[in-house]
């Protein structure tokens, strides 16, 4: 029998590997950024068209390749960045395993442009399927250029994979913050197709913050809160949000070492510092930079190289939450009682011998202080207004504030209506309560609401007539690159339910009008927050989930609140309009609506 066992083709073997390194157009962007830092470079231009599909360019001022490392370059586990395995526990350059351009090689068709500051002429190198096409000297500028043309070119089952142009620009959007708020102290720009998405000038790390947020997010630099703390162990410096701009969706950053990493374990420990300061469902925004020794730290786990392991996790955790609670307090966030003592007296210290006696007091009944005076008051026959009142009050239903009247006429009308139908009663604000046939029914009124108005919503998106209603003041919407691509998916529909748009500059809208149904005109840019983020989270068929999360946004802003006192009509119209619907049990979530307690749960109760 033959022998089986053989090496794989150097082509093959990268492509391999190349399904670790490049999952994405953004990996691409990510290794090749990651290079241009390396290399010293103080100026990054960062191009990108179809969403990295069709290219991803990276041009840097750096210090470029000889005509022999430009070849070198894009063979497997070549790098100038560690010779030994010594180096590998001393790592602080962002790239190490000499994979990337191998790997991008692979699936791709390359073109890289390079020139040393000391070489008159620069180098050429066309690659594509790890196959070398073209090598020459060529005139070109200091520094290097990657064009990477038609991504998996050759892997057709995992270009089919890549999802739609604006999840792989959210993709993209994410490593192009991840490097570039960690290196304030070199220049970017980033361009999609012709339109200059950023230019981000040398700046501090606040500034740079604010440079890539700042414009969707007004007063930002108000909003974060400074953090530093240096010990044996790690170096912490950044910025946390303040508690009163939690929300939803915020942005939050670990960086160690220059490094974008993933690190749950951290981030509860930040999470805990805010216990109590914000709701269970919103999130704080923090930028968290550490510095650490690198022999205490392991970076090669992935070759995403966002995992990093720690030696002195425990001690960095309480260095950590005590760092952000110092914070936290250093800055009055927890809001403190301050009695105004302007003009007040001063309270008297008791003795311990004193003997507590009331106060009295003495006044002349006879004194006048308008002197004599003629005048006297009128007899009023106080019992002639009550005649009548018992019994138009025996007959009166409860009030339209929902408000009780006497018990004997609660007792009355419970009398009159236990063996009927049709008569509702609101207990604690909040529940609406009426006796059936089979029991005695309890409705949730706010959820009932939610499923009216979802169902109202879902129509006028299918049927395209949604009611609006003009805003006097328009709301600026500003839009960060990555929201507007969403936003570009939601735009048809949101003007289906009635809101009306009209473009500004940029990623800046304003908002004229609003759908009818909603009662709080000061809530419109935090809900068109909340219909990014589920349509960011929404998974399954794109258009009915748009919808969905659209009519379903809209229903829980515009639906009553809990503790909202109804009329009887109220009631009455709510619960019929509920039976109205196809699916009145529950909530388009799936929540429980409403319940039936039968005669045999009641009776069990007086057991």
């Amino acid at each position: 029998m033959s022998d089986i066992i053989h090496l794989l083709p150097d082509s093959v073997a990268n492509q391999i590997a190349a399904g670790e390194v490049i999952q994405r157009p953004a990996s691409v962007l990510k290794e090749l950024v990651e290079n241009a830092i390396d290399a010293g470079a103080t100026f990054v231009r960062v191009a990108i068209k179809d969403a990295g599909r069709t290219l991803v360019q990276v041009s840097d001022n750096g210090k470029g390749m000889s005509d022999t490392d430009a070849r070198m370059a894009f063979e497997r586990h070549a790098t100038s960045k560690i010779k030994d395995a010594q180096d590998l526990f001393s790592i602080r350059t962002m790239g190490f395993r000499g994979e990337a351009l191998a790997s991008i090689a692979a699936v791709a068709q390359v073109e890289m442009r390079t020139r040393r500051e000391e070489d008159e002429l620069g180098t050429l190198v066309e690659i594509a399927g790890s196959r070398v096409f073209r090598q020459e000297p060529i005139q070109c500028d200091k520094g290097t250029t990657f064009q990477v043309k038609n991504l998996f070119f050759n892997v057709p089952a995992r270009r089919r994979f890549l999802k739609s142009d604006s999840v792989e620009k959210n993709h993209i959007l994410q490593e192009f913050y991840r490097i570039v708020l960690v290196h304030p102290d070199v220049e970017f720009s980033f361009y999609d197709g012709d339109d200059e998405i950023f230019k981000l000038p040398v700046s501090n790390t606040k500034l740079r913050i604010e440079q890539v947020f700042g414009s969707a997010k007004k007063k930002l630099n108000q909003q974060l809160l400074n953090i530093e703390t240096d010990t044996n162990l790690v170096a912490v410096k950044g910025f946390i949000g303040r508690p009163e701009y939690a929300q939803k969706q915020a942005h939050q950053f670990f960086f160690v070492n220059g490094r974008y990493m993933r690190h749950p374990y951290f981030h509860k420990a930040v999470m805990l510092a805010y216990n109590q300061l914000i709701q269970p469902t919103d999130n704080p925004v923090y930028f968290i930079y550490f510095d650490v020794d690198p022999q205490t730290i392991d970076i090669n786990i992935h070759p995403t190289k966002t995992e990093i392991k720690f030696e002195n996790e425990q001690a960095i955790w309480s260095i950590l939450s005590a760092t952000v609670k110092e914070a936290l307090g250093k800055f009055n966030v927890v809001p403190s009682i301050d009695f105004d003592r302007e003009g007040v007296p001063d309270i008297p210290v008791q003795k311990a011998d004193s003997i507590i006696s009331p106060p009295k007091t003495s006044f002349n009944p006879s004194y006048n202080p308008f002197g004599a005076s003629t005048y006297k008051r009128p007899q009023m026959e106080w019992e002639e207004l009550y005649k009548g009142f018992e019994k138009q009050a025996e007959i009166s239903d409860f009030n339209e504030t929902g408000q009780d009247r006497p018990v004997e006429i609660f007792q009355s009308k419970m009398n009159k209506d236990s063996e009927n139908t049709g008569t509702y009663f609101q207990i604690k604000n909040r529940y609406i309560i009426t006796s059936v046939k089979s029991g005695m029914l309890m409705i949730d009124q706010r959820r009932a609401h939610i499923r009216i108005l979802f169902d109202q919503f879902m129509k006028e998106i299918s049927e395209k007539k949604g009611f609006s209603q003009q805003l006097l003041f328009p709301e600026v919407l500003q839009l960060m690159p990555d929201d507007y691509l969403f936003f570009e998916q939601i735009k048809t529909e949101l003007r289906y339910v009635g809101f009306e748009f009209e473009a500004e500059k940029t990623y800046q809208y304003q908002v004229k009008g609003i759908p009818a149904q909603l009662k709080n005109t000061s809530g419109v840019l935090p809900l068109l927050s909340d219909m990014l983020e589920r349509v960011r989270q929404a998974t399954g068929d794109a258009l009915s989930v748009i919808h969905e999360q659209i009519a379903l946004s809209l229903a829980e802003t515009a639906a009553i609140q809990t503790g909202q006192t109804m009329s009887k009509k109220e009631m009455t119209d709510l619960v019929d309009q509920l039976f109205a619907c196809p699916a009145h049990n529950h909530t388009p979530d799936g929540k429980l609506i409403m319940t039936i307690w039968t005669q045999d749960e009641i009776q069990a109760r007086f057991k």
